[in-house]
């Protein structure tokens, strides 16, 4: 198994972009419950905080602060991606190396993550999150894509609901350059 180089900060504040195998799909939000559900489940097993998420059709943003002593995000993404992919009909075509491993064709097998470094660091990936449908041209409003908290952080207080208005935000924050 290989030994991928990460950071490991206890009670750290991690960025995430966690994608599906085939960026074609709209598996996210087309079973925005079952992920959800995924989410919950594996929260209960191993807390985390969501400071901030979206979910995009074929890929997720998420911004997390683990439990003080603990720094297994690793663990966490591959519960929630099990009880995902479980809970989907099988339905994904499926290459030669995941037949051969006898795997499913949901999600990419790694993920993106960024220590969140300081104060600034933190607020631009919130934001980042919060303006990704925007910047995917899913909608021309943050406050019209349902599957982000950046409404839980509306209702707090945090931001106001015309937030960002046609902004459209720069940089790639994990994601790759077409």
């Amino acid at each position: 198994m290989p030994n991928y180089r990460r950071a490991r900060v206890a009670g750290g504040c991690w960025f995430f972009t966690v994608n599906l195998h085939d960026r074609r799909r709209r598996l996210l939000i087309d079973h925005i419950e079952l992920l959800r559900q995924a989410i919950r489940t594996t929260r209960e097993a191993r807390p985390f905080h969501i400071d901030a998420m979206v979910v995009l059709p074929d890929h997720l943003h998420a911004v997390w602060t683990l439990p003080e002593r603990d720094a297994d995000f690793s663990s966490r993404w591959r519960a929630i991606k099990k009880h995902f992919t479980k809970a989907l009909p099988f339905t994904e075509p499926l290459d030669p190396v995941r037949q051969a491993r006898r795997e499913r064709g949901v999600w990419q097998r790694r993920f993106w993550e960024h220590l969140i470094r300081d104060d600034e660091d933190y607020a631009r990936h919130i934001d980042y999150c919060n303006i990704n449908p925007v910047k995917h041209g899913l909608v021309t409003r943050v406050q019209d894509w349902p599957y982000s908290s950046f409404h839980r952080d509306v209702r707090a207080g945090i931001y106001p609901i015309d937030w960002a208005g046609d902004r459209v935000e720069t940089g790639t924050f994990g994601e790759r350059e077409p």
